[in-house]
């Protein structure tokens, strides 16, 4: 890893955790710092966010001719151009091709609003309140081709209130996300994260998460 951890920020919309990286990677002794920022949605407000700090956003859109395959090379020519070490998904909503996550093996990760492996996919604010769930949370996971299923490196608990809708959860799980984000890729970029074997290590040391801890 060099010194200084270069990052690549895939978004489709608002770009709040993207807008916590950023924040994160102003510090002076955070190891890590955005090269660029790409989208598959014109509209995505977080390209706003890339360009105040003055970092490149970037438009690959997507549309319902395009084969997956077609535009996930297109996204690895564009993001290959950057020469990233970490690939962040963050509100990306697109499903990748088993070629896309192969090219970034070990370096690709996902923030997901739910306790993995409960609730992979959308609506999970939502499903958490119909199976009457007393704990919700967010996950920082390596990037396997199934969704929502790789290794977790990192979550994060909050309690679910009696007086909670799907609105207020997203809200404090936003919050959640915002920590826990920057530091997995802070752990990545000083060298104290890896993947070995789908188990995740983090000082040399197997991580070894279970459902809602």
């Amino acid at each position: 890893m060099s010194s200084t951890c270069r990052i690549v920020v895939l978004i489709s919309g608002s770009g709040s955790n993207l807008q916590a990286i950023l924040d994160a990677s102003r510090e002076n002794d955070y190891p890590a710092r955005v090269v660029a920022v790409i989208s598959n949605k014109p509209e995505a407000y977080g390209l706003q966010r890339a360009m105040s700090a003055g970092i490149p956003a970037k438009v690959i859109e997507y549309s319902s001719d395009t084969e997956r395959e077609t535009y996930d090379q297109a996204l690895m020519q564009a993001i290959d151009r950057y020469q990233p070490d970490l690939v962040v998904l963050a509100g990306f909503m697109r499903i990748l091709s088993d070629v896309f996550v192969q090219h970034y093996a070990n370096r690709l990760l996902n923030i997901h609003p739910s306790l993995l492996p409960k609730y992979k996919g959308l609506h999970t604010h939502q499903r958490v309140l119909d199976a009457g769930d007393t704990q919700h949370g967010a996950s920082v996971h390596f990037v396997t081709p199934s969704l929502d299923d790789g290794p977790v490196i990192l979550q994060s608990t909050i309690e679910v209130r009696p007086d909670d809708t799907a609105e207020l959860l997203a809200k404090r799980v936003h919050q959640v996300e915002h920590k826990i984000y920057p530091l997995a890729i802070r752990w990545y970029a000083e060298g104290r994260l890896s993947l070995r074997d789908n188990n995740v290590y983090i000082d040399n040391i197997p991580v070894g998460w279970k459902q809602g801890t």
